[in-house]
């Protein structure tokens, strides 16, 4: 069961996605909050697996909660969130943007829980929801430690597929705005750098190029010719190394260290 914290100051949104959300069996929602201060709050009380958090809200905006609410469970001790992550901090504010390709449907790569980086089950993964697809609430959001932004326009059917995208370990934004945060890396320098990234081996490196490219693991098995349990092995330990959470937080990191270049071949 994915249990769920839905904040939006408006309560007719906070009923309607509820109301949604509950239809659905495997989906359960624990708690709403009216704005970010009281998310905060609920979170640390509840220990959902999802927030679906509110952009522009009163008293704590969706992108300050977030960043409180990660940069707590990141100071958990170490027989908790930090044990499971062998000695390595938590998740708190690690920078992250997916670059998936933009299509008809939310944007997402396969992923296994396994690929995640092992920090603590009670670390919620937190999806921005917002009438806005401005690219300072874009990349605040996301930097914050956000796993997926979705739009409120989106159709009913894609929330819970987006609940269930992120509780699996991935990422994900709308097409729209995956389509900007293309743009914004496509204006900067045009040159890879083969190098980035010092801390992954050859083969890591190659692997990330083709997860910033969109690739699931099937699809990079094909391509590499190795088995998809060896491609979720190599993404695991790329996760561990960058001190990620999931493929949304490690796209940044191959688009901004240079290793990878919008419009370039993969």
């Amino acid at each position: 069961m994915i249990r769920i914290v839905i904040a939006d100051d408006q309560a007719m949104v906070r009923a309607g996605f509820a109301a949604l959300l509950d239809a659905h069996p495997d989906i359960e929602v624990v708690g709403q909050a009216q704005d970010g201060a009281e998310c905060v709050s609920l979170v640390a009380e509840l220990k959902p697996d999802i927030v679906l958090m509110d952009v522009r809200m009163p008293e704590l905006d969706g992108i300050e909660a977030t960043r409180e609410i990660l940069s707590a469970r990141s100071r958990q001790p170490a027989n908790t969130a930090a044990s499971v992550n062998d000695g390595k901090p938590g998740f708190a504010g690690q920078t992250g943007i997916a670059g998936q390709p933009a299509n008809a449907e939310i944007s997402k790569s396969a992923v296994s829980t396994s690929e995640t980086s092992g920090i603590g089950d009670d670390v919620p993964r937190i999806i921005m929801l917002t009438t806005f697809d401005i690219d300072d609430y874009v990349f605040d959001a996301i930097r914050a430690g956000a796993s997926g932004f979705l739009l409120k326009d989106a159709p009913p059917n894609e929330l819970a597929e987006a609940v269930r995208v992120v509780a699996s370990g991935d990422g994900l934004l709308a097409p729209s705005v995956t389509r900007r945060v293309i743009e914004h890396f496509a204006a900067g320098p045009q040159t890879s750098n083969a190098e980035a990234l010092p801390d992954l081996t050859d083969r890591e490196r190659e692997i990330l190029v083709l997860v910033a490219r969109g690739q699931t693991n099937t699809e990079i098995a094909a391509t590499l010719f190795i088995a998809v349990q060896t491609v979720k092995t190599h993404v695991s330990r790329i996760l561990y190394k960058l001190d990620i959470r999931d493929r949304a937080q490690a796209v940044i990191a191959a688009y901004e260290s240079g290793l990878v270049v919008p419009g370039a071949k993969a």
